[in-house]
């Protein structure tokens, strides 16, 4: 599994393939509609990605899942242009959607078999903290890549790398095995099923909400960028800056499962920290802003445990992607608000008011655990 997210996100077209589209001509306009396409089909397809993972393997799923971006990627460095990209953004997002939910209830049903279901969530923080790794290092490995060989070089290594994640996805364990005949169950038992729990299970419902918040509010790490330019820092130094937090995301995702009793507390000390960190104006500030990222990543993987404790198996993967078309729609929410209030304020104001959903998400918590709400039903 490490494997699997490690080269999922190894893929060195990644920290140029904007450079890519501004080079082919397109406009900043175009770019951010390309962009726009991504997350539509991400949305179209999240739901149904999750049924296909309930009623057949999961598995094949995740095998076939990093060959569509691999395709998309090779088309884009050898034939650049606005339509060859929408395409490939179309099949990268089909991809994406096929893994979402999918990877969590395949590995959650598999820990359980083995008795290991309390290590769930850290597995799953140690896969992200790997994922984030590999988005580093293929930030180093792209640069004299794209000297030696420029896009075409880039496009072919990645697709290389996304075949050899299909690979690693081929030794993943799966008793359960295709599930579309014989007996399995249907669409329409899914549906019904997952449909079911959330409607009349509290503890479903809490866990849902709870991880939608979280992950979606989590976007906001597309905007660390922004942030440390607004201290004023030497243009050089802004990956840096970017990589400690990075870093610090990372190093929250490797100590997921341990203290999760703590969620309210610690999501508190990470809203204080973002809200310091990003207001304080200086380079300085990204160490606490750092901190908070590895925070937040720390309890979404709690978030996502106490999710999965609570779904039934038959509808796992199903529930699973509702939580993550949850999550993508807070996401466009919180890009639309920055987008307004960048009229009035910068990027370290922003930031630092963004904290307060983290401040809510943990008084509600505190609030529910205090009356013994939360633990009866969660």
């Amino acid at each position: 599994m490490y494997a699997y997210a490690f080269l999922e996100d190894f893929v060195l077209l990644y920290p140029v393939y904007a450079l890519l589209f501004a080079d082919a001509g397109l406009s900043p306009a175009e770019i951010s509609s390309l962009f726009v396409l991504w997350s539509a089909t991400a949305f179209v397809l999240e739901l149904p990605s999750g049924l296909w993972a309930d009623v057949f393997s999961r598995r094949l799923l995740l095998v076939v899942a990093p060959l569509p971006a691999g395709a998309g990627f090779v088309l884009w460095a050898f034939f650049p242009s606005y339509p060859v990209f929408a395409v490939g953004f179309v099949l990268w997002g089909a991809g994406s959607a096929l893994r979402s939910g999918t990877m969590q209830a395949l590995v959650y049903e598999e820990l359980e078999r083995v008795g290991a279901a309390g290590a769930y969530a850290r597995v799953i923080g140690r896969s992200e903290a790997v994922s984030l790794l590999a988005v580093v290092a293929a930030s180093v490995v792209a640069s004299p890549v794209l000297a030696v060989g420029g896009y075409r070089a880039l496009g072919v290594a990645s697709a290389v790398v996304c075949v050899a994640c299909a690979v690693a996805g081929w030794f993943l364990p799966e008793v359960r095995g295709p599930r579309g005949g014989g007996g399995g169950p249907s669409l329409r038992s899914v549906v019904r099923d997952g449909w079911v729990q959330v409607r009349r299970e509290p503890g479903v419902r809490w866990a849902l909400v709870l991880v939608v918040v979280l992950e979606g509010v989590a976007s906001l790490d597309e905007y660390v960028p922004l942030l440390v330019r607004s201290t004023g820092v030497a243009v050089a130094s802004v990956p840096l800056l970017v990589a400690v937090v990075t870093v610090g995301d990372a190093v929250g995702g490797w100590l997921a499962g341990r203290g999760v009793r703590w969620l309210s507390p610690v999501l508190v000390v990470g809203a204080v920290c973002l809200a310091v960190g990003a207001l304080s104006g200086r380079a300085g500030g990204f160490v606490l802003v750092a901190v908070a990222f590895g925070v937040f990543r720390w309890a979404m993987a709690a978030a996502d445990a106490r999710l999965q404790e609570r779904i039934g198996d038959g509808a796992r993967a199903t529930v699973t992607s509702v939580a993550g078309f949850g999550a993508e729609t807070v996401a466009v929410l919180v890009y639309a608000g920055w987008a307004l209030g960048s009229r009035w304020a910068d990027a370290g104001v922003l930031m630092g008011a963004a904290a307060g959903a983290y401040a809510v998400v943990a008084f509600v918590l505190g609030v529910g655990a205090r009356r013994g709400r939360v633990h009866r039903e969660m």
